[in-house]
């Protein structure tokens, strides 16, 4: 069941459908926009990739969920033939969708996306594009320079009409998540989150360790979470001191690990946009292989760590292209603790 927290009375847009056919981090990024537009709309679809569904099944105002992996989107993406194009074009015919509204990265064209959604016949179109649409979209909106993502969605949102509602601050937010004490155990704790989609992205498994030491010599209760491909490295990390929880959470589960955290630490990856929806802060180590400004923590107290003018800048690379890794490989356990000390000084 969708949840409606802080959404106005609906008004008369119809269905609507909004698409982010990325990742988990993106698709909550996405989130304040979709409540903007539930807010306005009889029902929303989402429509995304399967790495993004699970994020989309946390976020407020969400009806539905349509899981279609894009050709066009993604490290593996699929051949155009195994993406059943014509099926995901008669499956949204079938649903008679009044609008939609496409969300996608800055470097991202939305023209692939809108093209499908005319041939199943959507009435209304709009998102963020650089390029002539054409015919293809009803609402072209071009974004402001060095906006957040999350701001940039929801200019496009409201581009289209579609305003945040009364008393929506315009933070991330998903659906209420479950009592996690049974896994972290009773008393306040630091969540470290070692992995990352992206190796360029990731700080060294070495380095997360002796962070972790350090933080409980320090005096913190440490709790390590990973997915279900990384209790080697959970379990390296963790050591003897940390609770270890590599492969035992959900994304939901993981939001209410996140949501009684004192601080998350944590590369440029989905958690540290989870740890943000349920307002917790954030030691970002941040390789600049993105914009921090596009892609850092939002709307919560954080530390930015990681050399933001080294030489992989802007590079959007998956694999550091840079010998030694110097964005992230220069920072210190230390310098770590001293991050989280400051969050937790500013929040008491």
């Amino acid at each position: 069941m969708a949840v409606r927290e802080l959404l106005a009375p609906r008004d008369s847009c119809g269905k609507a459908l909004v698409v982010r056919l990325d990742s988990f981090g993106d698709v909550l990024l996405a989130g304040p926009a979709v409540r903007a537009v539930a807010a306005q709309s009889s029902r929303v679809t989402m429509l995304c990739g399967p790495l993004g569904e699970p994020a989309a099944r946390l976020l407020p105002g969400v009806d539905d969920v349509i899981v279609w992996a894009a050709p066009w989107e993604g490290v593996n993406a699929p051949a155009v033939a195994e993406a059943d194009v014509d099926g995901l074009v008669e499956r949204l015919k079938a649903d008679g969708f009044d609008t939609a509204l496409i969300l996608t990265s800055f470097h991202q064209s939305p023209l692939p996306t809108a093209l499908l959604l005319r041939m199943a016949g959507v009435a209304r179109i709009g998102a963020d594009s650089v390029d002539q649409p054409g015919r293809l979209l009803d609402v072209r909106h071009q974004r402001l320079p060095g906006r957040h993502e999350t701001e940039a969605a929801l200019d496009t949102a409201a581009a289209m009409g579609f305003l945040p509602p009364p008393g929506d601050d315009g933070r991330l937010r998903v659906v209420p998540p479950p009592d996690t004490i049974a896994l972290t155990g009773n008393g306040p704790y630091v969540v470290v989150h070692p992995g990352a989609s992206a190796p360029a992205r990731a700080w060294r498994p070495e380095r997360c360790a002796e962070a972790v030491s350090l933080l409980t010599d320090a005096g913190h209760r440490v709790v390590v979470t990973g997915g279900p491909d990384e209790t080697d490295l959970t379990r390296q990390v963790s050591g003897d001191s940390a609770v270890d929880l590599g492969g035992r959470t959900t994304p939901q589960i993981l939001a209410g690990v996140l949501r009684t955290a004192d601080v998350l630490v944590s590369g440029n990856t989905g958690p540290a946009h989870l740890a943000a929806a349920v307002a917790t802060p954030v030691v970002s180590l941040f390789a600049p292989v993105v914009p921090a400004e596009r892609w850092g923590p939002y709307g919560v107290p954080h530390v930015l760590l990681g050399d933001q003018n080294a030489p992989c800048a802007d590079s959007r690379a998956r694999h550091c292209p840079v010998p030694g890794h110097p964005c992230l490989d220069e920072v210190t356990a230390q310098d770590v603790v001293r991050a989280v000390q400051k969050l937790l000084k500013e929040s008491a």
